[in-house]
């Protein structure tokens, strides 16, 4: 479900953002969120006559002669078209197909990050069925799947049924099966928790459009009783013999019944779906409803009714929305990138009834399952433990790609409808676990854990533009309470040259004039008086050097948290930091780097140390092996060097071994080995066929490296070589949780710092 004001502006009450950062993401650096990858090596001309003319006539005339071969020598098996004609946009109505692009550009980015499925949207200007339906059908040899998009109803429902008539490859419209299918799995749930058997459970679904109906149909196919599914519109209750606002969809849905109102089908019933809008069901409806009335109230952004009102007419009730600040959200992302996952992979020519209930059943088992860690993080103080506040997987659980694809793959071979089997579907799972990199729902989780905790946290460089922006972003987002340390002035001057505003929540602490100068200087007095520091030398570090000012602050627990670095070099940042701020082990800095080939991979040190010893090597690899691990990781550590096992020669490489036995003597529990090259590090054939006695059974997810040079170079130089998005260094090692920039970074790399200070403040 999605978090759109019907006046077209961003909800920030769900989605935490400003029109303009949605605007300024679309538009920086290359437009729009998509691009064309190579997958093979097209370098030498020899290369090129192999991809192209003439090598490429061998994979065309084998096709040419058995066209399933399409899905061995194309991207055909993991291709999804997302079309639309623009005409139901989110909740912003008919756009047109233009307008509605971002929206299919954002929807074949979810295929491919949470279900790696590549796709491509195509926005068809027209709204005429029989055109739609015969640009579409012809799309076939190109795609493994059509997913339809924001196709206003009834028109979305002749569509979908004339091309999986005309088309041999699945054709899904999300907004109707998808929503009914998650739906489905917080139905099941709910019904498990108060009793209930779906056979005898009494629906009732306000709202007629495309995913309302899917919704009956869906339930009526898992075995509940035509008789008990009562479907409402604006015009009341769809009843056998009404004429008034009726279509055949509607008509299919329609029972004998003489209540006539939303109020009396409620009466008695034991489960309310609203697809409907805000207001639609009221305490007193509620009240007239059944013992442990589920209530699925999924108009956006407002409900049809609110969890407190709902728990304020109803303690017994479970309810269940399309919002992301509820518990319990019916979000479409936990079905259509894994359903079609599983469709793909067995090419099964349609998504029928079996797949839609096995993808729900699939959801349903999940929530049921202890949540793991990194997934439990994300709850923020709400218990992620089966029960009336958790009936349905949280998007981001690392293991929805591991189950839910393989039970819709299992009922399409069940169903007849595969046209490849699925020999074993144990290992199909994890393959498909290895296919999404955990870490980065692990990060979204962290994001997710301070929304829930907001944190004061001091923005050391409170004057730069940069800091301002990524302080009101940091605001805006939910994360919590921005301190920035400037002259009221000079921030309020850059605020309005910005043309923005400050949001409410933000303060402004100008160091040379705080009424806390006199307590910040005595207590770094009392703290550095015995390294040849006097009062006043305190008391100017103070006034003048926002950075001692803010670490004061954050020691002396008038915050939380401390951002800093845009304009100062790390070391001399760092100076000011350790003036006031106490270590808790050896202090490093660790680097993610997220890259679509190797997953997560976490470097260090590469802040600190131009040349670690051996026990500072040891030491770092612990730590960063247990922060692999909060990022839902299996630590594999890696030692780097220029040599291999002793391979050239040279004297950096004794530290490394030395490290190594240390770890040996220590008994850490997890796997490491070095010292080795980086190409031996990350791949296992390598290993496998030149050092088979190398511990690593893997790649390696953590990269300790050998100096600060070596570390510098491959964090420095990877981002600009690659698509590699780089967090980082990661200070470790202080006592309070601190975070320094690397100087000039850009909004966002502040706001991802700055929110994982407030983490380590959370749970420090």
């Amino acid at each position: 479900m999605d978090d759109v004001r019907k006046d077209g502006l961003v909800d920030t009450r769900t989605a935490r953002i400003t029109g303009e950062e949605a605007l300024a993401m679309h538009a920086e650096g290359r437009p729009g969120k998509l691009e064309i990858r190579l997958t093979k090596p097209l370098v030498t001309a020899r290369d090129l006559s192999l991809a192209y003319s003439p090598g490429v006539a061998e994979p065309c005339l084998h096709i040419h002669r058995d066209p399933a071969l399409a899905y061995d020598y194309t991207s055909k098996g993991n291709f999804v078209a997302v079309v639309s004609n623009g005409t139901a946009v989110l909740g912003l109505g008919n756009l047109g197909a233009l307008a509605g692009k971002p929206v299919m550009e954002g929807k074949v980015a979810l295929f491919k990050r949470f279900a790696d499925v590549d796709g491509m949207d195509l926005c068809l200007n027209t709204e005429d069925v029989d055109e739609f339906v015969n640009c579409v059908r012809f799309l076939g040899p190109s795609f493994g799947g059509i997913n339809l998009e924001d196709i206003k109803a009834p028109e979305c429902f002749v569509i979908e049924s004339r091309l999986r008539e005309l088309m041999d490859i699945p054709v899904f419209h999300d907004d109707q099966h998808g929503t009914a299918i998650v739906a489905a799995a917080g139905l099941i749930n709910a019904a498990h928790l108060t009793g209930r058997d779906l056979k005898t459970t009494k629906l009732v679904i306000n709202g007629a459009g495309a995913a309302a109906i899917a919704c009956a149909e869906l339930v009526k196919a898992m075995g509940m009783s035509p008789q008990n599914v009562i479907l409402c519109d604006t015009k009341g209750v769809v009843y056998r013999g009404r004429s008034e606002g009726m279509n055949q969809w509607k008509s299919a849905h329609a029972i004998e019944t003489d209540r006539r109102t939303l109020s009396q089908a409620l009466d008695g019933a034991d489960c309310f779906f609203g697809l409907s809008v805000k207001g639609a069901l009221t305490p007193e409806m509620l009240q007239a409803m059944a013992p442990n009335p589920i209530i699925f109230a999924m108009a956006n952004p407002d409900p049809e009714i609110t969890p407190d009102e709902a728990k304020a007419a109803r303690p017994d009730c479970i309810i269940a929305t399309g919002r992301s600040d509820y518990p319990n959200q019916v979000n479409n992302v936990l079905g259509f990138p894994f359903i079609f996952r599983g469709a793909l992979d067995v090419r099964a020519s349609t998504i029928n009834d079996p797949m839609k209930i096995a993808a729900a059943n699939a959801l349903a088992e999940l929530a049921r399952e202890e949540v793991p860690e990194e997934v439990a993080r994300s709850g923020a103080g709400k218990q992620l433990v089966f029960g009336p506040e958790y009936i349905i997987p949280n998007a981001f659980d690392p293991r929805l790609i591991a189950r839910v694809p393989v039970a819709v793959a299992e009922a399409a071979v069940r169903s007849g409808v595969a046209r490849k089997p699925l020999i074993d579907p144990q290992r199909y799972g994890r393959e498909l676990a290895s296919r999404l990199d955990v870490a980065v729902n692990a990060l979204e989780a962290i994001h997710e854990r301070v929304r829930e905790n907001p944190q004061r946290v001091v923005f050391a460089e409170g004057e730069d533009e940069t800091v301002i922006r990524a302080a009101i972003n940091f605001r805006n987002a939910g994360y919590g309470y921005p301190v920035l340390v400037g002259r009221e002035e000079r921030i309020n001057a850059t605020v309005a040259a910005l043309g923005v505003r400050l949001p409410d929540g933000i303060e402004i602490h100008n160091a040379r004039l705080s009424s806390q100068n006199r307590r910040y200087a005595e207590w770094l007095y009392a703290r550095k008086q015995r390294d040849g520091f006097l009062f006043r030398d305190c008391q100017r570090l103070v006034n003048l050097d926002r950075n001692v000012f803010a670490a004061c602050m954050l020691a002396m627990g008038d915050a939380d948290a401390l951002l800093t670095g845009e304009t100062r070099s790390y070391s001399v940042t760092l100076d000011g930091l350790n003036m006031a701020l106490d270590q808790d082990g050896v202090l490093f800095g660790l680097t993610m780097m997220i890259a679509r080939r190797s997953g997560t991979v976490l470097v260090a040190d590469t802040a600190i140390h131009e040349r670690p010893d051996a026990a500072t090597l040891a030491e770092i690899a612990i730590r960063s092996a247990a922060t692999a691990r909060r990022l839902g990781l299996t630590p594999r550590v890696a030692f780097l060097s220029f040599s291999t096992f002793g391979d050239p020669k040279g004297s950096i490489p004794g530290s490394l071994r030395d490290a190594v036995k240390l770890l040996d003597a220590k008994g850490v529990d997890f796997e490491y080995d070095g010292e080795m090259g980086a190409d031996v590090a990350l791949d296992a054939n390598l290993r496998a066929n030149l050092y088979p006695f190398c511990r690593l059974t893997g790649p390696a997810n953590v990269l300790v490296m050998p100096g600060l040079h070596a570390a510098h170079i491959l964090t420095k130089a990877v981002p600009h070589l690659t698509s590699a998005t780089t967090i980082g260094p990661v200070l470790m090692g202080l006592r309070q949780p601190a975070q320094i920039v690397p100087t000039g970074a850009g909004v966002n790399q502040l706001l991802d710092m700055a929110a994982l200070a407030a983490y380590q403040a959370i749970v420090k």
